[in-house]
């Protein structure tokens, strides 16, 4: 059953009946979008759909995305043409406990998760985090009983039926079964998240080859000297909105229309990153 649940004046929920029902009609917005959709971000069983400026969230475009809606059974198309290969060291302390519970040898679970073509539904828990899906039922595997505190970056887990890839150390109760050096998110690159949703991934044994870049020290800068204050200021710009889909929060200013004003009083373009104060006194 499928229904829409209002998150605020531009955005609301779509939540379905299951992650093949929510992937497809994802699928079918890609294909033929909604006037005033400015993005849709996937999760296991909801779309959260944001508006443009100035579009209300209302029940005609609600309206409007449901109609896209495929008929039951259809199947998430691909996504995406883009297909990442990443090398793998299979070393995983939970590997054997992987094998027994898809009552394989080690050495077949490797194969078996090598042979999936694995593909991003969506992302989240942290910038980059993908959750990647594959056609091989074995796979739908349960979490730890207990999390770990600490897992290192570059982590390769399954749970439920996903596989992921953690891009930084953090807490977590999936099943590690290896780990790779490829970055999952790297601000240098064009698009920080190497896995987004639609992208396909395949899993090969080795290490990757990291190139390391030299980057030049930067010239001396003038700037504001912070002399007293009694809560933390922050430099805060418009934010990053439309990154939602690689688990990118917009973020920015809390006060948009200041930060706005701030930037027109000197000149500045209206989203330059600015000093935001909360509280005073500030020197």
């Amino acid at each position: 059953m499928t229904r829409v649940l209002p998150i605020g004046p531009r955005a609301f929920l779509v939540e379905l009946a299951d992650l093949d029902a929510t992937l497809a009609l994802f699928d079918a917005l890609a294909a033929d979008p909604v006037a005033g959709v400015a993005e849709i971000v996937p999760a296991a069983r909801t779309l959260m759909v944001t508006t443009d400026p100035g579009v209300p969230a209302d029940a005609a475009l609600a309206r409007a995305v449901l109609a896209r809606e495929p008929a039951p059974g259809t199947a998430p198309a691909p996504r995406s043409a883009e297909t990442v290969e990443i090398p793998v060291t299979y070393d995983g302390e939970d590997l054997a406990e992987v094998a027994t519970l898809m009552g394989l040898t080690t050495d077949e679970v490797i194969a078996a998760h090598q042979a999936a073509t694995w593909q991003v539904a969506f992302c989240g828990f942290a910038p980059g985090f993908a959750y990647m899906t594959c056609a091989d039922a074995r796979f739908d595997l349960p979490r730890r009983p207990a999390p770990r505190t600490r897992i290192p970056a570059g982590s390769v887990a399954l749970a439920g039926r996903f596989c992921g890839i953690y891009p930084q150390a953090s807490p977590g109760g999936w099943q590690l079964i290896g780990r790779t050096e490829v970055p999952m998110f790297d601000l240098t690159r064009d698009v920080p998240a190497l896995l987004r949703p639609g992208v396909r991934a395949r899993f090969v044994s080795g290490s990757a080859r990291v190139h390391l870049v030299t980057v030049p020290d930067p010239a001396p800068v003038t700037g504001l000297r912070v002399v007293q204050t009694a809560f933390p200021i922050l430099v805060q710009d418009a934010g990053r909105m439309g990154q939602a889909g690689q688990g990118v929060s917009a973020s920015g200013a809390l006060d948009l229309g200041a930060l706005r004003r701030a930037n027109r009083a000197v000149g500045n373009p209206a989203g330059e990153a600015a000093l935001e104060i909360t509280l005073g006194p500030v020197r």
